[in-house]
């Protein structure tokens, strides 16, 4: 594309890529000195042009210019950079219905549901924590809400699939970081808010209108689907300037649950919506997973699909990977696994554990905390542990330049009356806590799901996924006769 089709008075320059990150090779590319929360691209601007930027987008002023480099000075970068990679990639966004997902808990849950449920009416991407998905295409996750110039590419690979929609994950750091400020969205979702990231954001006020302007900034004719029962769900669309519709278990709504029963294996609800009652029936457990499962039917109906259709495709929902995942070896005991990893999230898994877990048995929790992210909240999880489990192994999760042993510690304050002890590998600990398993107890193993990677100090490092560890040590505990000798 020629440079004089994103900007105005500039010279006719064919530019190939576009770049953000200085150490990426991107031969004939527009470089955008973004500020982040760490580095200023100004900085490396030399760095930029010695991987082929030809042209700098910068809002600071720049001491050394090359005089065969095109030097454009704007008053924000980002909106600057939003602007260009929508137009330089297409305007894939506009030609994709476009589902955002943002709140604390059950992003992944909401938007993989919605792709796998709509992806036989209508050819549906999926973009977040857990992957990105389109077609026959899985690969691995960048962030939660990729960077302005990756989501873009990943939009345009997808109109290029034939794909109609995407559901996104959006995040409150990726919102705030104007990664989406481009993105046309015809539905966002809000599910909850509740204590995270409160180390980037500083309050939950800020945390909350990072939040608010997904819904903020909505066009006219999208819809805004939001949790009516969440202290946050009404106020985050006040100033919403298209269609609201709520949904909920505990106050009137839209979409609302009015009844339900919960077991082991499946939830049996009503559901009054558009002036009618339906009886339905889905393998999705535990009571969050209602709420989640509400803000689907709500999109989709929204969107002219069929009850007829919804009530039958929710009957044999795909697992969402790494969250509230059921590991099953043939083994006496229940071992979930889940990407909890905020005081609502283990919170509301504990709940679902103790609905499950005779009154006799144990819960066994094995969890961490993040190194280097919102150490507030440790002494959180510590108390809630305290007040469920029976038995906890703290160990790691992405512990980063911080002692795991150390990060436990914290975890460990607010632990007043339960036995704890702290196993330093996460594959060991979770080997522990199955070793330690009687017929019908549960493990929460929470914090890192299906993640196929720790960051260490160095870095990521590859890891298995709590998924892969748990049925590995099942599978050789049943080999060696663990039913038999448990029984």
């Amino acid at each position: 594309m020629l440079l004089t089709k994103l900007f105005e008075n500039v010279p006719e320059i064919e530019i190939k890529s576009l770049m953000a990150d200085s150490r990426k090779k991107r031969p004939d590319s527009i470089f955008f000195c973004e500020k982040g929360m760490m580095f200023d691209g100004h900085r490396f601007v030399e760095q930029a042009i010695e991987n082929g930027a030809k042209v700098i987008v910068h809002s600071e002023p720049l001491v050394n210019k090359h005089p065969d480099i095109t030097y454009i000075r704007v008053k924000d970068v980002n909106d600057v950079f939003n602007r260009v990679a929508d137009a330089f990639y297409g305007y894939p966004s506009h030609r994709l219905g476009m589902f955002g997902v943002t709140g604390t808990n059950g992003k992944s849950s909401i938007a993989c549901i919605l792709r796998d449920l709509l992806n036989d009416e209508m050819a549906t991407g999926y973009i977040g924590t857990i992957s990105i998905e389109y077609g026959n295409v899985k690969l691995p996750p960048l962030l939660t809400t990729p960077s302005i110039d990756d989501l873009h590419g990943i939009l345009a690979d997808m109109v290029q699939a034939d794909m109609k929609c995407c559901a996104l994950e959006a995040s409150s750091i990726g919102i705030e970081q104007g990664r989406i400020s481009s993105i046309d969205f015809d539905v966002a979702i809000f599910t909850n808010l509740t204590h995270d990231h409160l180390d980037y954001h500083g309050t939950m006020e800020n945390y909350f209108l990072a939040k608010k302007k997904l819904f903020d900034h909505l066009k006219p004719e999208a819809i805004a689907i939001t949790n009516i029962d969440d202290p946050y769900g009404e106020k985050i669309v006040e100033d919403c300037p298209c269609k609201i519709v709520t949904y909920g278990l505990k106050n009137p709504a839209d979409y609302q649950i009015t009844r339900y029963s919960l077991f082991k294996d499946k939830t049996q609800f009503t559901l009054k919506c558009n002036g009618k009652e339906y009886e339905l029936e889905t393998n999705l457990v535990a009571e969050f997973n209602l709420y989640n499962l509400l803000a689907v039917i709500a999109a989709m109906d929204q969107n002219k699909i069929s009850m007829e259709y919804i009530m039958e495709k929710i009957k044999t929902i795909r697992q969402v990977e790494g969250r509230v995942e059921r590991i099953d070896k043939g083994q006496p005991f229940n071992v979930i696994i889940d990407f909890a990893h905020t005081p609502d999230g283990i919170k509301q898994l504990c709940e679902f554990a103790s609905e499950i877990t005779p009154k006799e048995n144990r819960i066994i929790a094995v969890t961490g905390s993040a190194g280097k992210r919102d150490t507030a909240k440790r002494v959180i999880f510590g108390e809630l542990l305290d007040k469920y489990a029976d038995m906890i192994i703290l160990t790691e999760d992405d512990p980063r330049n911080e002692k795991v042993n150390d990060i436990c510690e914290e975890i460990a304050k607010g632990i007043k009356e339960k036995p704890y002890i702290v196993i330093d590998d996460r594959y060991e600990a979770i080997r522990q806590a199955i070793e330690i398993a009687d017929a019908k107890d549960t493990i929460l193993i929470l914090g890192k799901g299906d993640e196929k990677f720790i960051y260490r100090e160095f870095g990521r490092e590859p890891y298995e996924g709590d998924d892969s560890v748990s049925r590995e040590v099942l599978e050789e505990m049943m080999m060696e006769g663990y039913e038999d000798e448990k029984e």
